[in-house]
């Protein structure tokens, strides 16, 4: 290839071939402005990138601070509401020498006192007696065969479940009736 193929033809206006020369005026040339211009252009996303992050940083802390006050004052809600149950439980305890049907009725009342804590908290005391057996809601401890029950059907339940079935506390252990 000659010098000529590699140069491109002239368009009319002649390329600069260096630094532009200064105004007439004496004033800096155009290129030096806009080279400052992009500068300060520059620092100004960077300044505002760092204040970014540093608003980010602190929010993201902000919000760690607000979440761990926020599960400690909803522990604190929720061990207030068992105090009267302790203090039934005490009172009962202190009672204890006494006639053994009070002391029953009052353990009964705490007992009831307890799951409408649990009520209110959304996990209420399951049902499950003769129920059918369902393996998201129940956990099968024995399987003993029932000519008077379906298969599948809840026999006994051995330690409650608690909740609902979109917020389960604990699954039911149950005995689960097996076809003949």
């Amino acid at each position: 290839m000659t010098d000529q193929e590699r140069e491109p033809a002239p368009t009319g206006a002649a390329a600069p071939s260096g630094p532009p020369e200064p105004a007439a005026d004496g004033a800096a040339p155009q290129l030096r402005d806009e080279t400052a211009e992009l500068r300060a252009q520059v620092a100004q996303s960077d300044e505002r990138y760092r204040r970014a992050l540093a608003d980010f940083d602190n929010l993201r802390k902000r919000m760690a601070r607000d979440a761990h006050r926020e599960r400690e004052d909803e522990r604190a809600r929720v061990a207030a509401r068992w105090l009267p149950v302790l203090d039934n439980l005490e009172l009962a305890l202190q009672h204890a020498a006494a006639d053994p049907s009070s002391i029953v009725s009052g353990l009964e009342a705490v007992r009831q006192q307890a799951l409408a804590v649990l009520a209110d908290l959304g996990y209420p005391l399951r049902d499950d007696l003769n129920e059918p057996f369902d393996p998201s809601r129940h956990e099968a401890v024995a399987v003993l065969p029932a000519n008077d029950a379906a298969p599948g059907t809840i026999l006994q339940v051995v330690r409650p479940g608690y909740g609902t079935d979109e917020h389960p506390l604990r699954p039911a252990a149950v005995v689960v009736a097996k076809g003949a």
